[in-house]
């Protein structure tokens, strides 16, 4: 299959997408959610203010479910990858509002930053799990900082916790929470790269982003 055809899908992987978003909306809605915004993020960033709203891989399923709830109701993008699975995240997402960049840091990355920060510039909010798509499982990758420092946008860190959950034995040890358990949406204060740094202390702003998305976390491999 080549790299074209794998962007675009197919009607197997559109309607795994739909059966899985159909699935997600049922657990959905015996869930109870409590979100926990202490600097107000949500009034802070309307429609048409670009924002980059960042989580771990593992938390794909809780964050379409409480999109509204965190970001409101601005046009968002989300990043997924360009392989067969992106296909079927972006049929997920795209049942929840959600249009999708297809790239990665392995394939089409330097296209789809260029794509991120179009939809940025254009007043879109942003979705991305800087560990995606294959992990290491809590490591954030550079490019999201790239995208914060080329950009100007914020990063704004959401951690989401389960008080009970499935987890799937794929490389994120993905959560897929229980009917009826609850859902906390924790979001951090937002974050801005400078637009000039030199090697380290990009990675330092790195590390800095990786270090608040990992507060809280218990399951960090070799912790």
């Amino acid at each position: 299959m080549s790299d074209r055809s794998e962007i675009r899908g197919n009607k197997k992987q559109w309607l795994a997408g739909k059966v899985v978003a159909f699935l997600m909306r049922l657990i959905g809605l015996t869930l109870r959610y409590q979100l926990e915004d202490p600097h107000r993020q949500k009034a802070a960033a309307p429609a048409g203010v670009p924002v980059i709203w960042i989580f771990w891989h593992n938390c794909l399923f809780a964050a379409p479910l409480t999109k509204k709830k965190f970001s409101g109701t601005a046009p968002a993008s989300a990043l997924a990858s360009a392989s067969r699975d992106g296909a079927v995240i972006e049929s997920v997402v795209s049942s929840f509002g959600v249009k999708t960049v297809r790239g990665s840091s392995s394939r089409r990355g330097v296209a789809a930053l260029i794509a991120l920060k179009k939809a940025l510039k254009a007043g879109q909010q942003l979705f991305v799990t800087p560990d995606g798509p294959r992990g290491p499982r809590y490591h954030l990758q550079p490019g999201v900082i790239k995208l914060g420092q080329s950009s100007g946008a914020p990063i704004i860190p959401v951690r989401f916790e389960h008080s009970a959950s499935w987890r799937l034995q794929s490389w994120d040890r993905f959560h897929i929470p229980k009917p009826f358990s609850k859902v906390i949406i924790r979001v951090g204060e937002s974050i801005l790269i400078p637009s000039k740094l030199d090697e380290n202390q990009f990675e330092s702003y790195r590390q800095m982003v990786e270090d608040v998305m990992r507060d809280g976390v218990d399951d960090i491999p070799n912790k």
